[in-house]
C-alpha cells in the first residue's frame, strides 16, 4: 500500500503536458496558399516553436486539404501516396513521436507556391538540453491535458480512503 502511494507521488511530481498549435500561430489566416513574398512562413513560424511528443497541430482552412507526406513527397510536392489525408476544414494531427513531419496541401500547384510545412518534433533528450520555453517560442501554447494533477488527485482520493476504510 505504502508503494503505491510512492509511486503515485513521484508521478505527481513530472506533471507531462501537451498543446495544441494552430498551424502558422497568430501570423497567418490559417493553412492557406502563403504570400508570393513570403513563402517560407509556414516553416519559419514552426522552426520557432517547440513541439513536444503529445501535442498536435490543428490546420484551419476553406476548399483545401492537409496531407503528411515522407520526406521524399514533401521536397517534390507529391501528393499521390499520403500517410494522412484530410479535408475537413479543420484538422487536428497528433504529434505521436519525436522526429520530423512533413506536411503539404493536397490542392494542386498550392504545395509549390509555399502551403507546406516541417514539424520536427523533440526528443525527450534534445527537450533536456534545448532553451528555456519562454526564451524561444512562438504561437500560442493551449493545454490539453496534464498528469500531474490527475495523479495528485487520485493519490489523496486513495489516501483518504484508505484511512475511512481502516476505521
Amino acid at each position: 500500500m505504502l508503494f503505491l502511494l510512492t509511486v503515485f507521488s513521484y508521478i505527481g511530481l513530472f506533471p507531462v503536458s501537451s498543446f495544441e498549435f494552430q498551424v502558422g500561430g497568430t501570423q497567418t489566416q490559417g493553412w492557406v496558399v502563403p504570400p508570393v513574398n513570403d513563402s517560407k512562413i509556414y516553416n519559419d513560424w514552426a522552426s520557432e516553436t517547440r513541439f513536444r511528443v503529445g501535442d498536435t497541430v490543428r490546420f484551419k482552412y476553406e476548399k483545401d486539404s492537409v496531407m503528411e507526406v515522407n520526406e521524399t513527397d514533401y521536397k517534390r510536392c507529391n501528393s499521390s501516396h499520403p500517410n494522412f489525408f484530410s479535408n475537413t476544414g479543420n484538422t487536428v494531427f497528433g504529434l505521436d513521436y519525436p522526429g520530423p513531419f512533413y506536411f503539404i496541401s493536397g490542392v494542386s500547384g498550392h504545395c509549390k507556391k509555399g502551403q507546406r510545412l516541417i514539424v520536427k518534433v523533440m526528443s525527450a533528450e534534445a527537450e533536456q538540453s534545448a532553451p528555456s520555453e519562454g526564451e524561444k517560442s512562438s504561437g500560442s501554447r493551449v493545454a490539453v491535458s496534464s498528469l500531474g494533477v490527475v495523479s495528485a488527485l487520485f493519490v489523496l482520493c486513495f489516501a483518504l480512503s484508505y484511512m475511512v476504510l481502516s476505521f
